[in-house]
């Protein structure tokens, strides 16, 4: 479903509800399709269902051999929504890159449209008609173009009489065979059929209307049911579409795609060759995550077997981007033709181990840290199915190399970072070299001209010897780092660990902020092969609060995460862009200072032991109304210190002092309440910390 946040659902996360659609349209004056708007054979919205509506009958399939494997391919929704820049030129400029990049021999396909692309009206036949300044060859040229590259072409529309955008374009209800013989004339490969303005009409209904249209036409054209998960696709639709969603709207931020994600997950039962589930499309690319970020995305919806759509444009990625996109071996998990998606083998503590079985007999195994901290994450090769063996071969997908272990399953893992691992029971284990885990006990946090302490640890997983060790600690120019204990060996045996003490200095002056801290472990395998292990670290130069009080949103933070938008600095939170909130406001009671965030947020600060008490008002800010529901929470180096819970719009501001005596960092958190995280615009009002 593609609405702009603004539209219907201000200041509230993006996810549409059932009968919104039904509900604005009725509130309209809008309560029935129109008979002349349906077509002979569709039967009226209140109909009661025969057995071929209700499915109790044998259905007819859409032509078999399609989506095997996921689709893959390109969707302009995420970069352009319905701004001019979509349009012919830019379409055929996706295809030509898809070529140029090497991205269709890595296997996408698909070109695919969405909203915007119809005029408002149809014409005095019924037809659709393509907007002439977007598309002034009309859609048959474009998809024409398309085929010539060796590629497929996809359009959209919507199972209601309207599509998404509020400037209403025309829906395929009521119309499904006339729309559906126009895509097969133009050429059409792939149709995403949404689910707005569907006056009610029940979903099954809707969507095998337009399954028994496309199949009459004789065209092979892949159909992706839309309909946000709503009415439990899952359950229904493996003999209607080829895939269909099973969340809401994904957005460009961390808490989107991980609320997403967990969504889908645990639907792995219903997935298979030729029915998918399907996430949403791909953010990568699109600017509002770091790469990690992007590459968990990445890693995440291969995992699960999920559509890989492009949402980003091409024309303007960054080589990072396209390199993400186009990792053959993370494709090749998506593609692989066994068709089971992951499970998730255990999920602790922001901690996930992901396992996906493969059709030769391998493990995909994703170990995910979801928290903002570097995380050890194990598993082992019996824990993800494989048979007992000697040694096992060890394909780190990111890094794309191969090692072996005896059987433990490992990584340090980065904040927000996935490591994906394909693992073998391989005969030939011993000519790989050992895997070597390396780690940090932690992110250090430094004060300019001081010196702070690390400790380093060098794991040898494999069964042969680590030789010629040696471990760097790499600082950005003008730092001090030395090793004040062993970082080398001559040799690390098999189910070894090398430990390792550091200290580091950052230059008086060096500005408050996050620095790279990469770690290194430089090795030899028994044959003398050298190979090379880098965990990505960072380290935070803070600055200590004054004594006194300190207002915290004068004080730089050393995380900021945020469902909705940015954390704002002394207003709410507002709609997803920067410096668009309010004054703060709860329950009618105005707040000159504060944080205004979005649940699910994480506003993280660096006290330095030097403070005692943290204070503020916290309420859910007047501009969500008397919607959401959030529960407040201050943590004090990693122990909860103050918790408020079920705060709605209803209330006043409530009271929060919480003793953060002693710790190092203080983290402000803020939850769901328990009914989703609509409209839970959450403010820190007053926020202070006594030091």
């Amino acid at each position: 479903m593609r609405v702009h946040i603004g539209t219907i659902h201000r200041r509230g996360r993006r996810r549409i509800v059932g009968a919104l659609s039904a509900a604005l349209l009725c509130t309209a004056g809008v309560t029935a399709l129109p008979a002349a708007a349906r077509t002979p054979d569709a039967p009226a919205p209140g109909a009661v269902p025969t057995a071929r509506t209700a499915g109790t009958a044998p259905a007819p399939r859409l032509p078999g051999g399609l989506a095997k494997t996921p689709p893959m391919g390109f969707n302009n929704w995420n970069s352009t929504h319905c701004r001019g820049e979509f349009n012919e030129e830019m379409v055929k400029g996706i295809a030509d890159l898809f070529v140029a990049k090497g991205l269709k021999d890595a296997g996408y396909q698909y070109v695919n449209l969405d909203d915007c692309w119809a005029l408002p009206t149809r014409d005095v036949n019924g037809k659709l008609v393509p907007d002439p300044q977007r598309f002034p060859h009309g859609i048959k040229a474009v998809a024409d173009y398309v085929h010539a590259k060796g590629l497929k072409f996809g359009i959209y529309t919507s199972a209601g009489i309207k599509t998404c955008n509020p400037a209403g374009f025309p829906g395929g209800l009521g119309h499904e065979k006339s729309d559906a013989q126009q895509f097969a004339d133009w050429g059409v490969d792939y149709l995403k059929y949404d689910n707005c303005n569907n006056m009610g009409v029940d979903a099954q209904q809707r969507y095998r209307t337009m399954r028994d249209a496309l199949k009459a036409t004789g065209r092979p054209i892949v159909y992706s049911i839309c309909e946000w998960g709503e009415n439990k696709p899952w359950e229904w639709a493996s003999d209607v579409g080829h895939l269909w969603r099973t969340t809401g709207d994904i957005s460009d931020s961390w808490s989107s795609m991980l609320a997403i994600a967990k969504q889908n997950l645990p639907l792995a039962a219903h997935a298979g060759p030729g029915h998918w589930n399907d996430p949403d499309m791909l953010e990568v690319g699109n600017g509002g995550m770091t790469d990690t970020e992007y590459r968990s995305h990445f890693s995440l919806w291969s995992m699960m077997a999920a559509p890989l759509l492009i949402g980003s444009d091409l024309r303007k990625a960054t080589a990072e981007t396209f390199e993400i996109l186009a990792n053959k071996d993370l494709i090749a998990i998506d593609q692989d033709t066994l068709g089971k998606q992951a499970t998730v083998l255990k999920s602790e503590d922001g901690r996930w181990t992901v396992v996906r079985q493969l059709a030769n007999g391998d493990r995909a195994v994703a170990l995910f840290n979801e928290t903002g901290r570097p995380q050890r994450i194990a598993t082992t090769a019996k824990d993800i199915g494989l048979p007992q063996a000697d040694g096992y071969r060890l394909r780190d997908l990111w890094q794309h190399r191969d090692t072996h272990t005896t059987g433990t399953v490992s990584a340090t893992v980065p904040a927000h970072g996935t490591t994906v691992y394909r693992v073998s029971a391989d005969p030939r284990w011993a000519t790989y070299p050992p895997a070597v885990e390396t780690g940090t006990d932690r992110t250090p946090l430094v004060e300019a001209g001081t010196a702070a302490g690390l400790s380093s640890t060098v794991r040898n997983l494999g069964g042969t010897p680590a030789k010629r060790l040696t471990v760097t600690l790499k600082a950005p120019r003008g730092w001090r780092v030395q090793a004040t204990s062993p970082a080398s060996a001559r040799a690390l045996p098999g189910g070894r660990t090398l430990r390792t003490s550091w200290r580091i200095t950052a230059p008086a002056g060096t500005a408050p902020g996050a620095y790279a801290l990469p770690l290194t472990a430089d090795y030899r395998s028994p044959r003398g092969e050298r190979s090379t292990t880098t965990l990505p670290g960072t380290a935070h130069v803070v600055v200590p609060p004054p004594a006194g009080t300190a207002d915290a949103a004068a004080l730089p933070w050393l995380t900021a995460t945020n469902g909705w938008g940015p954390v704002e600095k002394n207003t709410s939170v507002g709609e997803d862009g920067a410096g668009d909130g309010r004054p703060l406001s709860i329950g009618g009671t105005g707040f000159t200072k504060g944080l205004g965030v979005h649940a699910a947020s994480e506003v993280s600060f660096y006290t330095g032991g030097r403070c005692s008490v943290f204070s503020a008002r916290a309420g859910i800010d007047d501009e969500a109304g008397d919607r959401g529901s959030v529960d407040f929470e201050v943590w004090a180096d990693g122990k909860r210190v103050a918790r408020i819970a079920g705060v709605t719009g209803a209330d006043s501001a409530r009271a929060v002092s919480a003793p953060v005596a002693g710790a190092q960092t203080v983290r402000l958190v803020v939850t769901d309440g328990g009914d989703g995280i609509d409209y839970d615009h959450a403010d820190w009002a007053d926020a202070t910390f006594s030091c």
